[in-house]
């Protein structure tokens, strides 16, 4: 997952109104699915926000008081269900994907080589008009990188430069100061002309309750904090990994220069590098040796990986379901965000082997370059804004145990219709649909007014993993992963079969 902009962050969320549907037609005589009561909302967090905003912990999105759901969305949800039960069809070419071609960074071979699996696979199970949509990706290098501690004791420490960074040019060195979050570097509480910056903001610890791990309050030190190191005269910032569990595993991640400020360079320190190096400066001196290959190329070709259930009465009307193909280039980009689009292959597969054809057209979208520089979310708007989209379903933050479908419209009257629908997820443990998150890579969609939506795992673990060599597939549930992909295919199932 990466940086939406802010505009698409804090722009009021336009969306269409959502009807339940009714005068459907007759399914086989179903058993009522039991009612459940809606369960505590457990909103999760999108990457790289910088605010909590998009969190709702009071809304319970009820606001309609119970509805019958008919039969044939019961027995929908019963045959979705069922199908899902005991597979691992989803968590096995996962697993080819991360075995076979690795971690996805724009611009690298492994990326296009997945983005051509992805489509053949998709043309084979038999979805219409599979295709890969061109989209031009910036195309930046790691390089070779260290960063060694020169005194008072040598040590090298464990770290990956940011996405997007400027590389050092041979050695950089520098004494150490050391800041305790974001907010003391901007207010210049502590002079960094000439020094290496660490900014030492520690991540939130894991809020049960509202399913939030405290990801938008630590992730602005990473994004804002090499131009905010730049502009009061530092030579380089290193940032703590944005995650609140950690072995020694340093986080990437992109971050986000400011117009008319130098480029520093910057990156991620584990969070125990972090520690050491602030119990060392308030012992005095330390002086640090930082290298960064890092450049950025010319942009390249890549794609959008495109296919479609057609729907059978208003085809040109869409849902969109998908999530991101490219990765970081570390680990093998399992959780973010290979399951993701595993789970939208997956759940329009089901629906075609179930022969359920929606009236509208279910369209999977795998975006690429989401991790540094959204550009084929913005290639598809460009492409398609112009079609009617009835929704948009995006599936970015793991694949956790299922709790639910985030719903990003601020109509209460929205979110009280879907909800309703809670008690056809309780096969599948989902039963939390209410305000949330719908994702970065479909927010050029929901700036013009569609319906965003997210589906929703638990995200406890997903920050320990995210952005880091951590990332691998052993890390995924196969059972989790298909239930994720059922919850998906139920949703979109629903959204584009209504009235």
């Amino acid at each position: 997952m990466s940086a939406p902009s802010s505009r698409w962050l804090r722009s009021p969320w336009l969306v269409l109104p959502l009807l339940l549907g009714c005068g459907r037609k007759e399914a086989a005589a179903p058993g009522a699915i039991p009612p459940m009561p809606p369960a505590a909302l457990l909103a999760d967090a999108p990457d790289e926000a910088e605010d909590d905003d998009f969190l709702d912990d009071e809304d319970d999105g009820d606001a309609l008081g119970p509805v019958e759901l008919d039969a044939w969305m019961q027995d929908a949800a019963r045959q979705i269900t069922a199908h899902a039960d005991g597979k691992t069809r989803a968590w096995e070419r996962l697993a080819y994907v991360a075995d076979r071609f690795g971690p996805r960074l724009s611009g690298s071979r492994a990326l296009e080589d997945t983005i051509d699996w992805a489509v053949e696979t998709m043309a084979k199970d038999g979805l219409s008009n599979a295709r890969r949509e061109k989209v031009m990706v910036p195309h930046w290098v790691r390089g070779k990188e260290s960063l060694r501690i020169l005194g008072p004791r040598g040590r090298e420490l464990r770290m990956l430069g940011l996405g997007m960074s400027v590389g050092t040019k041979g050695p950089l060195r520098g004494e150490l100061v050391v800041v305790e979050n974001l907010s003391m570097l901007e207010a210049g509480e502590v002079d960094v002309a000439g020094k290496i910056v660490l900014i030492n903001q520690r991540m939130p610890p894991y809020d049960h309750e509202r399913n939030d791990p405290g990801y938008g309050e630590a992730v602005p030190a990473r994004t804002r904090g090499a131009s905010a190191a730049a502009r009061r005269g530092a030579k380089a910032v290193l940032v703590r990994s944005v995650t609140a569990t950690s072995l020694d595993s340093p986080h990437t991640g992109a971050l986000r220069y400011e117009d008319g400020v130098p480029k520093i360079p910057a990156a991620a320190v584990t969070v125990e590098g972090a520690e050491l190096l602030q119990r060392e400066a308030a012992r005095g001196p330390v002086k640090l040796e930082l290298r960064m290959g890092a450049k950025l190329l010319p942009d390249v070709p890549s794609a959008n990986a495109v296919a479609e259930l057609r729907g059978r009465e208003r085809p040109e009307e869409i849902v969109l379901i998908g999530g991101h193909i490219d990765s970081w280039d570390v680990g093998d980009g399992s959780s973010d965000d290979g399951a993701g689009c595993l789970m939208a292959m997956e759940a329009a597969l089901m629906l075609h082997e179930l022969g359920l054809v929606p009236r509208r057209t279910i369209r999977v979208v795998l975006f690429t370059n989401e991790e540094n520089g959204l550009r084929g979310a913005t290639a598809y708007h460009e492409a398609h804004g112009h079609e009617v989209h009835v929704a948009a379903i995006e599936a970015d933050t793991g694949s956790g145990e299922p709790r639910g479908v985030g719903i990003a419209s601020e109509d209460d009257a929205v979110v009280g219709e879907l909800s309703q629908w809670s008690p056809l997820f309780s096969g599948l443990g989902a039963t939390a649909l209410g305000k949330g998150w719908g994702g970065a890579d479909i927010s050029p969609l929901m700036e013009d007014g569609v319906l965003g939506l997210s589906v929703r795992p638990d995200i406890e673990h997903y920050f320990d993993l995210h952005h880091s060599p951590a990332d691998t597939i052993d890390k995924i549930d196969p059972t989790h992963l298909q239930r994720n992909a059922a919850v998906m295919a139920l949703m979109a199932y629903l959204l584009a079969e209504r009235e």
